[in-house]
């Protein structure tokens, strides 16, 4: 088993469609991989596979490791760019020692942990017992990790492969709580004689709602609502608005069609040049390639706009609505508690509007306070939200064989200490916890950069490490 081995599996995987939810394709690829190979596999009714390899001759006594992935990915991909993730290969590129998805989300979260499973799973390299477990729908609410049963997988260790850092290895992570606001507004005429305009966000960095949150990036749903209740002095009709998408992705674009008098959307226009300024000054130091602008829009044949006392209160709420860090843990130090995304706002039908976010914390009870600023947000403006998703948090174990196991294997391997940390992004192992009491888990992984946003990349130098400490673990474990 070498790091050439796990990239052409990798390679492999980017060419299966395995957005959450539809993850058919990846779990056909999983079992026909284990039945080439006479390997015992099972599935469960939510769709997550377990692949086992018996233990090799001499070592039946050595105790089960179970490996873990998740088989789905986050599919974000540029404003404009033709990618059909149903059924279209990721496009990647090699440059520079990273391997790179350009014009959308690469999938080495967690592909690249898939990717080792099976390049350990197809090695001759002796070891005890092996489980390879698949999960489905992570990125979307842990659904196959809360789906799982009890006994599905027998062993007491596990390591999981859905970590960003090399050199790093997690021993705890927050739980999640996702929340959702819906205004149920009514469509009146657009009045007569009004002009069309755009108001658009785009281009910002993105990234992950757990790991990136702390780093100063916009969200443009937020610029956004902030622009559009800055100008509701003026005379104006919101028509749409779509902003953001994942709510585990920090919104990189959002966009609002209004209507109002030529000479009005020239004031908008004249207003939005100053906004665009201020914003390029609070964020430059992290957003290069930021845009804020207005362009003109043809005349839409019976348009609707929303009305005015709904779209007043949207754009309050999404101006006031919190996002980003909450608080800092007071015990682990440069650790985010809490956090929150104000991920999406979608118009799924007429006269619906939907907003989408997701709070964060490894304290049960600051996760649902945040979920309750967000809720009397909204509420206040009119919406009814609803709560969904909840998961929970993995607490560090003060005692842990397999993470001093792993620490004593990456110091052997390269001479210097690993760091021991927990995650600020959600993990299944904290329903693991629950489900199977008595594992003993680690996470760890190569080095990957902008996850779940466009030019999610690959660092393959890490990958040479994280290849060579899994091996040795798996094959040292005692």
């Amino acid at each position: 088993m070498n790091s050439e081995i796990v990239l052409s599996f990798f390679k492999e995987i980017t060419r299966i469609p395995r957005e959450s939810g539809h993850e058919e394709h990846i779990i056909a690829y999983l079992q026909e991989f284990a039945a080439a190979r006479n390997l015992e596999c099972k599935t469960d009714e939510a769709g997550n596979v377990l692949i086992v390899k018996e233990a090799a001759p001499g070592f039946e006594n050595v105790p089960a490791i179970v490996l873990q992935s998740h088989s789905d990915m986050v599919c974000e991909k540029n404003e404009g760019v033709e990618h059909d993730f149903a059924k279209d290969p990721i496009r990647f590129v090699i440059e520079n020692g990273w391997m790179i998805a350009p014009d959308t989300t690469l999938g080495a979260d967690c592909g690249i942990g898939i990717a080792a499973q099976l390049a350990l799973l197809d090695s001759d390299m002796p070891c005890g017992k092996i489980e390879c477990l698949f999960t489905v729908a992570e990125e979307t609410g842990l659904d196959g990790a809360m789906a799982l049963q009890p006994g599905f997988f027998t062993g007491k260790v596990l390591l999981n492969l859905d970590s960003e850092d090399e050199g790093e290895i997690f021993v705890g992570c927050a739980g999640g709580l996702d929340t959702t606001a819906e205004f149920h507004y009514n469509e009146i005429e657009v009045e007569e004689g009004f002009a069309f305009g755009e108001v658009f966000v785009k281009d910002a960095v993105g990234g992950h709602s757990g790991d990136d949150i702390n780093k100063g990036r916009a969200n443009a749903v937020q610029i956004l609502g902030r622009f559009l209740y800055g100008i509701t002095d003026l005379d104006w009709q919101l028509v749409s608005i779509d902003g953001g998408n994942k709510r585990n992705a920090i919104a990189r674009e959002a966009k609002a069609l209004v209507a109002a008098e030529p000479e009005t959307l020239e004031i908008i226009k004249e207003r939005l040049e100053s906004y665009a300024d201020e914003v390029a000054e609070e964020y430059g130091a992290v957003e290069k390639d930021l845009k804020t602008g207005f362009r003109e829009a043809e005349a839409v044949a019976d348009a609707k706009a929303i009305d005015e006392n709904t779209a007043w209160s949207l754009v309050a709420a999404l101006c006031a609505a919190p996002h980003g860090v909450l608080a800092m843990s007071q015990e682990i130090e440069n650790f985010v508690e809490t956090s929150t995304n104000l991920a999406s706002v979608k118009m799924p039908q007429p006269g619906l509007i939907r907003i989408g976010s997701s709070q964060r914390s490894c304290v049960t009870a600051a996760r649902r306070a945040a979920a309750a600023k967000m809720e009397a947000c909204f509420a206040l403006a009119g919406a009814v939200v609803t709560h969904e998703s909840e998961y929970p948090g993995w607490a560090p174990a003060a005692v842990s064989p397999v993470r001093d196991a792993c620490v004593a294997s990456y110091k052997k391997l390269f001479g210097v200490e690993p760091k021991v940390k927990a995650i600020h992004a959600g993990l299944e192992c904290g329903l693991f916890t629950e489900k199977f009491p008595g594992l003993d888990m680690v996470s760890f992984g190569p080095t990957l950069r902008g996850v779940h946003a466009p030019g999610e990349r690959l660092d393959l130098a890490s990958l040479d490490k994280f290849v060579a400490l899994l091996a040795d673990v798996v094959a040292n474990y005692r």
